[in-house]
């Protein structure tokens, strides 16, 4: 009898997802627990085994292609030559806004409603100019340039801008010896006209992939209906560094947000009120019991968050090594659902792109998000009126204010600080 395969949901806010390679051809023998099928979903790729044994009869959604959460995937029969005629697929999944509207509905939740049904303005591009005019004469305007054949030559071995020049020879034409005084011919310069051969407004779209559409969506409900507030602290980072320079001679590598983790861990000891989340569908405040710190890594289509759990009970070094490892298998889309799903304080850190500062978007149901900007010199004043020349950090913290006050904030980023600005503590 001819069954089908339907796509599985592999994580809770998986939706739909794309096929990422199948591992049976058509009238393959499967048998069950084999590999089928890799899907990537809203997390990562993810490997899925048959649960039933058949023969692979007909595949519907093929390598790339995206389908939604129950839908039809492929079609198996018990046996290899088992006609498939007068088999009907079954119906088509509901519409997930629907499901949604209707969980909704049900009187014994009450929850706001999700984006998904909220009418989204429309931001559309305009089409492209097709009768564009360019206002500039066209061409290369080294090419149209009064030069002699071995002027030219010259000044195309030796890579020179014949613009830059005043010819000497008969009607200002360039000779080999006006070569002398020539610029060489870099990118920036007055003396080359590249013409476009696109339409003004030109543009492409691509397609969103699982990943980014959860983010996207995630972000934007947070921006929406979580009421952000922010702060801001300056860390005197001199100390870090000189720390880590000090570890470095002895062959120790921790980096900069290993310690950074570690005194969030601590702090969050401290202050368990930020320890916290908001649980939306019966409105009520998380107090977590355990520190669980989310980082934020960024991998091919987007971000993911893998978890250091018990965070505060790990040291510099443990937390070191399990960071690293994580954020490789991140990047591989290896990780397993717990250790990106959860989590009670999110780190997110662009200090090594020489990023100032920025502000985070809070990860929900979660309370509060840090953002880590680069470490920087600058030149500090001493109380004699001596300047020298030191190293700062700026820490912002994004905070949900129906669940954090100002207050408690507050303690919380300069208990930080001090870990931090002392962070031979964090050793210990």
């Amino acid at each position: 009898m001819p069954f089908t395969v339907t796509m599985p949901k592999l994580s809770p806010t998986m939706d739909e997802g794309t096929i990422a390679k199948w591992h049976k051809k058509v009238g393959d023998r499967v048998r069950a627990g084999e590999l089928l099928l890799d899907v990537v979903t809203d997390k990562a790729t993810i490997e899925y085994q048959a649960l039933d044994e058949g023969y692979l009869r007909q595949i519907l959604v093929e390598e790339g292609k995206i389908a939604e959460v129950n839908q039809p995937i492929a079609v198996f029969s018990v046996k290899p030559d088992e006609s498939l005629a007068g088999f009907q697929l079954p119906s088509a999944p509901q519409p997930i806004v629907e499901k949604v509207q209707k969980e909704v509905s049900t009187p014994a939740i009450k929850t706001r409603t999700p984006v998904e049904t909220v009418n989204q303005p429309v931001f559309a591009p305009e089409p492209p100019l097709e009768n564009y005019q360019f206002e500039f004469p066209q061409g290369n305007i080294t090419e149209r340039v009064l030069a002699s054949p071995l002027a030219k030559k010259i000044a195309q071995e030796k890579e020179l801008d014949l613009t830059t020049v005043k010819g000497s020879g008969p009607k200002g034409r360039i000779v080999s010896a006006d070569l002398a005084l020539a610029q060489a011919n870099r990118k920036v310069t007055f003396g080359r006209r590249e013409v476009p051969d696109v339409a003004a407004g030109t543009y492409e779209e691509v397609p969103l992939t699982p990943i980014r559409k959860v983010i996207g969506q995630r972000l934007q409900e947070s921006k929406s209906f979580i009421p952000h507030f922010y702060l801001r602290q300056e860390i005197d980072a001199a100390p870090l560094w000189d720390m880590r320079e000090q570890l470095k001679s002895y062959d120790i590598h921790p980096t900069i947000n290993d310690f950074i983790i570690r005194a969030v861990a601590l702090s969050l000891r401290e202050h368990p009120a930020i320890n916290s989340g908001f649980n939306s569908v019966n409105q009520a405040i998380i107090l977590f019991k355990t520190i669980d710190i989310s980082v934020a890594v960024s991998v091919k289509d987007g971000l993911i968050t893998p978890i250091i759990r018990y965070a505060d009970y790990k040291n510099i070094g443990e937390i070191s090594v399990e960071i690293k490892e994580l954020a490789e298998r991140a990047k591989n889309g290896a990780l397993k659902p717990h250790e990106y799903k959860g989590g009670s304080f999110t780190i997110s850190n662009l200090g090594m792109f020489k990023i100032s500062e920025f502000l985070p978007i809070i990860n929900p149901p979660q309370s509060t998000i840090l953002g880590v900007g680069g470490i920087e010199d600058c030149v500090r004043i001493k109380m004699n009126g001596k300047t020298i020349l030191g190293k700062k950090m700026n820490l912002n913290l994004a905070l949900d204010h129906r669940v954090v006050d100002g207050s408690d904030a507050a303690q919380f980023i300069k208990t930080l600080q001090k870990y931090l600005e002392n962070p031979a503590v964090l050793l210990i």
